[in-house]
């Protein structure tokens, strides 16, 4: 019996790029969906940082490009799965 080194490191090192890559990807996703927009800078005027507060935010503003990148690395990772269990069963 004899191991082919080379292959076995060939699956290590693509197993533990993807891993690295797969995981970069979803951390990335998660940043993207807790962002949340910053309080306007504290002023000397109590009135205009009060209404500030409290007015709502607006529907996608800065942060509509970050959810929707978000929304594009979990899909990716939810491509690399359905391509992993594709490898699997087949």
């Amino acid at each position: 019996m004899s191991i082919d080194w080379a292959a076995l490191g060939q699956v290590f090192g693509i197993s533990l790029l993807v891993t690295v890559g797969f995981v970069g990807v979803f951390t990335l996703g998660i940043l993207g969906t807790s962002r949340k927009p910053q309080q306007a800078e504290a002023g000397t005027d109590t009135a205009a940082t009060t209404s500030t507060a409290s007015a709502p935010a607006p529907a996608g503003g800065a942060f509509g490009p970050a959810r929707a990148g978000a929304y594009l690395c979990f899909a990716l990772c939810a491509a690399v799965v359905a391509y992993g269990i594709n490898l699997i069963v087949a």
